[in-house]
């Protein structure tokens, strides 16, 4: 999807890269900015810097490099708003991160892994509920589900998660 990104120029195949990962760069901004409404703000901004970096940088390992283009993101926005904060602070894991990135990067892709196990019926409910923030009867409304199913398969879908991410030695 990155090569045809690159080659042909195809938005499309970008926004379906992205899609997969979306979660993930709204979760760290969220935990960067600390603002719903600004972290839905730089995952659009985001969006909009890939669209541009990806035509000039040749990226190998997609993930990681999107990991460091929305950290950076978020301390740059963070910077605009207290351009005091110096870079001792800014380089911090210890201060930004008290478990430290490496594990939160990796507690993250397990997170991803354990939704994509989920079924597809808990996998699109958790995803709306958790990452969307939509009501139970958004999502009945838009899956054509009855309530009370969606709501069981997000009581499941979080259950199945829980015990997902306990086998993979997640700290909740």
């Amino acid at each position: 999807m990155l090569k045809r990104y690159r080659k042909w120029g195809d938005a499309e195949s970008l926004g379906f890269l992205y899609d997969r990962y979306l979660h993930l760069v709204y979760g760290l901004c969220l935990k960067y900015l600390k603002s719903r409404e600004a972290s839905q703000d730089a995952v659009m901004d985001i969006y909009e810097i890939l669209t541009v970096k990806l035509k000039n940088q040749d990226v190998e390992f997609f993930k990681s490099w999107l990991y460091m283009v929305s950290k950076n993101h978020c301390l740059m926005a963070l910077r605009k708003v207290n351009p005091k904060m110096n870079e001792k602070f800014m380089e911090s894991d210890v201060l930004v991160h008290p478990m430290g990135e490496d594990n939160l990067e990796s507690d993250l892709v397990a997170l991803e892994d354990c939704i994509e196990q989920l079924k597809d019926e808990q996998k699109l409910c958790v995803q709306l509920f958790y990452l969307e923030r939509k009501s139970y009867q958004e999502i009945a409304g838009n899956s054509k589900m009855e309530l009370k199913r969606v709501k069981s398969f997000i009581q499941n879908g979080k259950r199945n998660l829980k015990i997902c991410l306990e086998g993979k030695d997640v700290r909740g």
